[in-house]
């Protein structure tokens, strides 16, 4: 990711919440390019996640969706629920309205190409909807998804990129897996949020420019405080010589090595 300072560096959401979260570990991840250990289960749901987006925008693009659905039962009864929480998306009436799934938008701010990425856009001449499909159930704390720089930057750029008022921007949620049926959490947007988030943004992004100035003199990128229990689930503890919270990790979520399975050559 580090690169000329006549270039500039592209940052998402994911690079702006873990840099927000821990600047050390930002590093390790994305500078130092240290690989972490896979989760089987976490790779498992990714991929079952990556497959649903798939689908989605396969429907969108009028293209044929049979073979994903014979092939997973997960996949199908995720989209028999939503089809049946929310028609009124899958089943557009308006010609006016323009709907574009994974559509691409990119910002500059500062020395930074901020990139957005939307499931489904949807707009017509006076509204602008983000919806976003999550394969994980709703979150307890929407507090916490509104702070989400997800939430945050995607509704920025939009604003900044087009002609539409912050007041008639909003992004939703859709939880496929949520129990019962699909669920929705919407955020609808404004001056004053517009405003905050461009102030943070800018704090976040000038913090990140001298912390890569310092990285360019072997300077490392700071560290959350000692006792943080980030630190107790993070696999980079031992590169922060946070032994004890390593120690953890290892104990608590790494595989014990007597209880894999030999491989027969």
């Amino acid at each position: 990711m580090l690169s000329e300072t006549n270039q500039l560096l592209r940052l998402s959401q994911g690079h702006l919440n873990l840099l927000e979260a821990c600047p050390r570990k930002f590093q390790h991840t994305y500078l130092d390019q240290l690989n972490s250990p896979l989760n089987p289960e976490h790779e498992e749901h990714q991929t079952l996640g990556s497959q649903f987006h798939l689908l989605m925008q396969q429907r969108e693009m009028g293209l044929p969706i049979g073979s994903f659905l014979e092939a997973d039962t997960q996949l199908q009864n995720w989209m028999s629920g939503f089809t049946n929480a929310a028609p009124e998306i899958l089943t557009p009436t308006d010609s006016q309205t323009f709907r574009e799934s994974e559509h691409y938008r990119i910002l500059q701010v500062q020395d930074y190409l901020l990139t957005v990425v939307y499931d489904l856009f949807i707009a017509d001449s006076q509204q602008a909807q983000i919806l976003d499909w999550k394969t994980y159930p709703k979150p307890q704390n929407k507090r916490k998804l509104e702070q989400n720089w997800q939430t945050r930057l995607y509704l920025y750029v939009l604003a900044e990129t087009s002609a539409y008022l912050p007041k008639n921007i909003s992004m939703t949620y859709w939880f496929v897996q949520s129990e019962g049926k699909p669920q929705s959490i919407t955020f609808n947007y404004n001056l004053t949020q517009h405003q905050q988030t461009e102030k943070e943004l800018n704090q976040l992004l000038n913090k990140l420019t001298n912390w890569l100035e310092d990285y360019q003199r072997n300077q490392l990128f700071p560290q959350v405080p000692e006792n943080s229990k980030t630190c107790n689930y993070c696999h980079f503890a031992a590169h922060c010589a946070r032994t004890q919270a390593s120690e953890e990790y290892q104990q608590n979520y790494l595989p014990n090595l007597a209880n894999i399975p030999e491989v027969s050559l």
